[in-house]
């Protein structure tokens, strides 16, 4: 056995729990991921999707993958700098640009390259890039790749946010980078604020709508058109691996920002283009999402349901107010026995565990689908009471 193995073959958290039975990852799903999937030949409620809205499994986004096979075949064999940029790839990118309200845009192949990409490029050794303490680990490590000075600020503590921006030289640029709804938590930035004080002190502003684009604004364009302040934020970030029921990401930017981007960013330059089938499924996605608000509608009116039940129960939901729900179990072993026991039931939740949150921080996350119907919410509902009173979670 190397050093290496030896060193890392200390690691044994995951055997432990596998000992015990209650490992909850890496479950294989035998289905389309719709509201209903299947695990092992048994058929379970799906809540832990990301994609809110419910067109993963739509006939219509299968069909356009299909024909972009059919045309362009089965992926770029390049990076989108070189070889791999496809008529497709502009024209999604044109039509994103004007869906979100920017001059520009650019396509990555995940969106965890968009903010790793983007975030470590942007400002230099003098700058400053301010970033919230719950930001995604793709912000993180996109300032972690940085040369500039990184200032962290309280959770949504806008007050924080000030008292940061006030160490920085003035004549330096300063970068404010949120996600527009935090992915764990289901919280919703406060956008007006943080605009105004970018304002005050001559900061940009970079939003993640990773978890926003297909639940807030109008045609579920996110977190900064349901606020208005899309002309006010310099970038918009979105992913396609989730409303646009795809893989990939991109950036919207005015055209300066954009140059630079494409010729700057090594995760854009040095990455594969994404598939076709991926571009046309997404482009597909960005069509139902506009044409049929009441996809959004009914995300909403699900929502509402769930968090009345959750509430009514006595659970711990912390500050959401989004499809996305934490239920706060604060114990990690508790967090996997119950995540095993509400698939036993027929429910497929994500537990979120140390080190992902703190150990008293520990949580299931429970998401919806703009395609969950009442009566699944309902079930869901009934199968975690009975498992949380199990183990003595609610209040």
């Amino acid at each position: 056995m190397s050093l290496l193995s030896e060193k890392l073959g200390q690691y044994q958290e995951p055997q432990k729990y596998k000992a015990m039975g209650v490992y909850p990852y890496f479950r294989a799903i035998s289905s389309e991921q719709n509201t209903e999937v299947l695990i092992d030949g048994k058929k379970v409620l799906m809540f832990g999707s990301n994609c809110y809205s419910g067109l993963v499994d739509d006939p219509r986004v299968h069909e356009a993958a299909i024909e972009a096979i059919k045309k362009y075949g089965t992926g770029c064999a390049g990076s989108p700098f070189l070889n791999g940029t496809l008529d497709i790839h502009k024209e999604l990118e044109a039509k994103i640009a004007k869906y979100i309200g920017k001059e520009d845009v650019l396509i990555y192949s995940t969106g965890f390259e968009v903010n790793l990409g983007v975030v470590s490029t942007l400002t230099g050794r003098q700058d400053y890039i301010l970033w919230d303490e719950q930001d995604h680990a793709s912000i993180i490590e996109g300032r972690r790749l940085s040369f500039s000075n990184s200032l962290k600020y309280k959770h949504n503590d806008m007050a924080s946010l000030e008292e940061q921006l006030q160490k920085c030289e003035p004549d330096k640029v300063k970068l404010i980078v949120t996600d527009g709804v935090f992915s764990m938590e289901g919280d919703v930035a406060n956008l007006p604020e943080i605009v105004r004080l970018a304002k005050k002190y001559n900061a940009s502003v970079m939003v993640d709508e990773a978890h926003s684009i297909g639940v807030f604004g109008k045609g579920g364009r996110g977190t900064c058109d349901h606020f208005g302040v899309t002309n006010d934020v310099d970038l918009i970030m979105g992913t396609f691996s989730k409303s646009f029921a795809s893989l990939g990401g991109f950036i919207a930017c005015d055209k300066e920002v954009a140059n630079f981007l494409r010729h700057h960013s090594r995760s854009y330059i040095f990455t594969a283009s994404i598939t076709p089938a991926s571009t046309a499924a997404a482009s597909k996605a960005l069509d139902i999402m506009v044409e049929e608000p009441e996809r959004q509608e009914n995300l909403w009116k699900v929502t509402k349901f769930a968090l009345d039940g959750f509430r009514s129960m006595g659970c711990e939901i912390g500050n959401t107010s989004t499809p996305i729900i934490p239920l706060y179990i604060r114990d990690n072993a508790k967090t996997f026995m119950v995540t095993t026991d509400l698939l036993k039931e027929g429910i497929f939740v994500n537990p979120v565990v140390s080190p992902a949150v703190a150990p008293h921080d520990t949580l299931i996350r429970f998401s919806l689908m703009a395609t969950h119907t009442q009566a699944q919410v309902e079930t869901a509902l009934e199968k975690i009471e009975k498992v949380f009173r199990k183990y003595e979670i609610l209040k």
